[in-house]
């Protein structure tokens, strides 16, 4: 069997994140993995959730958990398209995720360093490896052309 590599499972995260963006919602996609496996899948659905707390990391964390039957996900690693927020990030120190890969920067809000460091807290009993920078062009890229066709379409209403 050949071991699947980070660019193997980001484009995964990317696979999600491209159906977000068909459906209308910001193209960010990730997918955990457990012994070299998808064992969680999930993409931004705030939009269609109404919910601001549905970004495609904690959509994948909870299906992870739901996989493996439990909330503790410690040898597992989270892909995903966009370094994760904050709120994602402590999702995943709750979690006890082991990695996180990430694709494109987010100067916004970033929590792997960008704005924040929120990986190894001062004080917290857990500490998450960070890997960024997998498959960032083709992430960064599929931001770019959703958020400039919805700005033209804003423009362009008719």
């Amino acid at each position: 069997m050949i071991a699947l590599t980070d660019h193997d499972f980001m484009a995964l995260a990317l696979h999600e994140a491209e159906a977000a963006g068909r459906e209308g919602e910001v193209p960010v996609g990730a997918v955990v993995v457990c012994d070299g496996r998808v064992i969680g899948r999930g993409r931004n659905a705030c939009e269609k959730l109404q919910d601001a707390t549905a970004h495609a990391e904690m959509v994948a964390l909870t299906a992870a958990s739901q996989s493996l039957g439990t909330w503790r996900l410690e040898d597992c690693t989270l892909y995903v398209t966009l370094e994760p927020c904050p709120m994602c990030l402590g999702g995943c120190l709750n979690a006890r995720i082991k990695r996180v890969v990430y694709g494109a920067l987010e100067p916004k809000c970033g929590a792997c360093g960008s704005v924040v460091d929120l990986s190894a807290p001062p004080g917290y009993n857990h500490r998450i490896a960070i890997t960024g920078g997998v498959l960032a062009e083709p992430s960064a890229h599929l931001l770019k052309s959703f958020f400039r066709a919805l700005r033209e379409q804003r423009q362009n209403p008719g």
